[in-house]
């Protein structure tokens, strides 16, 4: 005996004010007796500190409980038996979000994450063991009208723009410089540009993006930031030709990103990282901090 349940959109993707679909399969080898079958959809942020911050604020425990975005629950059968076979239980449930919250886009982050979820659970007897099955579905939101235009931003790296570096008598001669296309990016569309090595003394081994999540956990009181790394990307693999224009081009991860995000008790912000991995092992670092949109 086995229960599933099958959306009616494949990418199993939807938006807030629409009707979420679908049906519960019960597999059973001969009649079976059940209590009921109830589905329940349930979307919550949830919030965790990172190590370094648990038992710095008192306040935090009350701001990182997980907020309740939307839930709902059905009964799809009434108690009764199931034939022997297959049998498909309808069911239709509104994405409406708990009073005057509003669905934020899936998320799968590391301190931050946005889920939403259908479970089907058909009860049993006493004796007999329930039968339960999770499907989690997707939110997007609808795209967002920017009056204003993409704005390309050109940059340079050379010794003197670099900060948070020691000893900057022994870095070695280079200069680099590109564009990044605009770093108001669509999430739907890749991120762009071009880079392009003018000199450089020491050999080059690598030229990577980096694409980091910034999420920032709290409230007045205090917070917690921590930045980590969703996806590196090289663009250039040992010491490339001066003068040569290599191509930026980067396809946004889904879930691993989402529209950048401030709410009262949590943000999801981002930022792209241009590394040159020197021969001699030394990093070059350009920070970009981007905002993405639907």
């Amino acid at each position: 005996m086995s229960v599933d349940i099958r959306l009616k959109r494949v990418d199993k993707t939807y938006r807030e004010g629409e009707t979420l679909s679908g049906i519960v399969i019960v597999h059973s080898k001969g009649d079976m007796s059940h209590l009921g079958v109830l589905l329940t959809m349930d979307g919550s942020v949830n919030l965790q500190l990172s190590a370094k911050s648990v038992g710095m604020f008192e306040a935090f425990y009350n701001s990182i409980k997980p907020l309740q975005l939307l839930q709902y629950g059905l009964e799809v059968a009434k108690p009764g038996k199931f034939p022997s076979g297959k049998t498909e239980l309808p069911f239709e449930v509104p994405l409406k979000p708990k009073g005057n919250r509003t669905l934020y886009e899936s998320y799968h982050g590391v301190y931050v994450n946005i889920l939403y979820q259908l479970k089907v659970d058909v009860k049993r007897s006493v004796l007999s063991k329930h039968l339960t099955c999770q499907s989690e579905f997707v939110i997007n939101n609808i795209p967002k009208e920017v009056n204003e235009k993409f704005k390309s931003i050109p940059f340079t790296i050379s010794p003197d723009s670099l900060a948070n570096i020691k000893g900057r008598a022994a870095v070695p001669s280079f200069k680099v410089h590109g564009v990044i296309d605009s770093t108001t990016c669509r999430i739907s569309q890749p991120f762009t540009g071009h880079i392009v090595v003018d000199h450089s003394d020491t050999a080059i081994k690598s030229v990577e993006l980096q694409l980091v999540r910034v999420e920032t956990c709290g409230c007045a009181e205090g917070y917690s930031k921590d930045a980590s790394e969703i996806q590196n990307i090289q663009i250039a693999d040992g010491d490339v030709y001066r003068g040569l224009s290599i191509p930026i081009y980067m396809v946004f991860p889904r879930l691993f990103t989402c529209p950048s995000l401030v709410a009262t008790n949590f943000k999801v912000e981002f930022e792209l990282n241009i590394v040159i991995l020197l021969e001699d092992n030394r990093i070059i670092t350009e920070n970009f901090p981007i905002q993405i949109i639907r």
